[in-house]
């Protein structure tokens, strides 16, 4: 192996271990989760996408009448639900199209817990409850790559176009 490998493979252990520390020992409330939109499963398909749309958000959570998390909507809902079963999203409501009683997690939980259910489960919007399962926040796949970013900040961020397909330690990072 030469130098240069051996000091790449050196590199890329010190970079695996910081992001390995940071997976186990941050929590969700690091990666600045969203507050939730929050509706009944009453309420039709246009006005939770109207919701979606006005605060920018990927997810409508669905509550029952304590407060609790019911369900969630999100936008792959509505192409794998909504359009492709050519339903009216006028006439059609959340509790018809929603996914019920969704895996959450807590602001407390480690962002490892995130990403293998983001990875394992395949899900790209993961909702935020307190001890009571009532929403308290919203974390996507965004504030991962954020979170992520702001790990390797000239790593990641100062990347030029075609860089990605070179070896760090031959990256101008700064």
């Amino acid at each position: 192996m030469s130098d240069l490998d051996e000091e790449y493979h050196a590199e890329l252990e010190s970079e695996f271990s910081d992001l390995r520390e940071a997976l186990l020992g941050d929590t969700i409330r690091i990666l600045g989760p969203d507050e939730p939109i929050t509706a009944s499963e009453t309420i039709s398909v246009a006005e939770a996408v109207g919701r979606m749309m006005r605060g920018r958000r990927a997810s409508v959570l669905i509550v029952d009448g304590q407060g609790r998390l019911a369900g969630i909507f999100t936008e792959r809902d509505v192409l794998t639900r909504v359009v492709a079963r050519s339903l009216d999203p006028e006439h059609t409501m959340l509790g018809q199209v929603m996914t019920p009683a969704p895996d959450t997690l807590s602001v407390g939980d480690r962002v490892a817990y995130a990403v293998n259910q983001m990875s394992v489960a395949g899900h790209r919007t993961i909702p935020l409850v307190d001890s009571d399962r009532r929403p308290v926040g919203v974390v996507t796949v965004n504030h991962i790559l954020k979170w992520m970013a702001t790990l390797f900040p000239e790593a990641v961020l100062n990347l030029r176009p075609g860089d990605a397909l070179k070896r760090p330690s031959e990256v101008d990072a700064g």
